[in-house]
């Protein structure tokens, strides 16, 4: 009887011993399924921050959806998505017209970005850019022709008030804007300026393409500037300037010939 019990007691201790094993085991694999969870999606937030699109476009009759980014173009459909490496486009002389040429092991694509009003089929909404894509997968002969329409996302670092610090190579002084620096507020998602040219209030329009920035369409107030004032001269540097950058808080403009403008960043 004795010996019995002893078989049953040292049975439960065996059984609760691989018990305990199994659920460190599970508690374990539980943790590193948790960890690679939590990693995969920090890497897809870096992966989808370095990559982030600078100009979209869709379209209906199929529904398509287009991205290209500074490393990648991606293309999807409801029924398949195509990731390629960015190519640099060919550029039209005559026109803003903008052609890629894709080729890879299993996709021959070509995509023309051209500059000039779209009209959605079904929402009616108007976009800046029109776009074709002809494409062709695996062992298929025939390439599929899309259009739809599109536009570029204006960098969203310059949606800020900026205030004047050099013009044409010089640092500004109070003899150069006796008022008040010239200084300007822009909204990226409208694409407007608005601010002080150093003597009258200006507002205006910014036209961008990826490393391209121009201020158009610029309006000011009709006030009588005093003599030694350089807000003429501030306004021909605005209007000149085709490129930026932006850098320790900086704004620099450029044309061809050189720095135009350097404004400081406001909080």
């Amino acid at each position: 009887m004795r010996t019995l019990y002893c078989f049953i007691l040292a049975g439960f201790f065996m059984f609760s011993a691989c018990n305990n094993s199994n659920k460190k085991q599970e508690a374990v694999q539980n943790n590193e399924s948790e960890i690679t969870e939590q990693s995969d999606a920090i890497n897809s937030e870096i992966f989808e921050d370095t990559n982030t699109a600078y100009f979209s476009a869709s379209g209906t009759e199929p529904f398509w959806n287009l991205e290209v980014s500074e490393k990648q173009i991606v293309f999807k459909t409801p029924i398949d998505s195509i990731k390629m490496s960015h190519v640099e486009p060919i550029l039209a002389q005559d026109s803003n017209v903008k052609l890629y040429k894709i080729e890879t092991e299993s996709t021959k694509m070509t995509i023309q970005i051209s500059q000039m009003d779209c009209t959605n089929a079904m929402s009616g909404k108007v976009s800046p850019y029109s776009v074709t894509i002809e494409y062709k997968k695996g062992i298929e002969t025939e390439f599929q022709k899309l259009e739809g329409c599109g536009r570029y996302m204006t960098d969203y670092r310059l949606h800020d008030i900026w205030v004047l610090e050099t013009l044409n190579g010089k640092t500004i002084t109070k003899e150069d804007f006796p008022k008040e620096f010239p200084s300007m507020e822009i909204h990226a998602a409208d694409n407007k300026f608005m601010g002080f040219a150093g003597c009258n209030r200006m507002n205006g329009k910014i036209f961008f393409e990826k490393d391209l920035l121009r201020f158009t369409k610029i309006a000011t107030t009709k006030m009588l500037c005093e003599p030694n004032n350089k807000e003429a001269e501030f306004l021909k540097a605005l209007q000149s300037s085709i490129s930026y950058s932006i850098e320790n808080n900086r704004l620099t403009l450029s044309s061809p010939s050189g720095i135009l403008t350097v404004f400081k960043k406001v909080d």
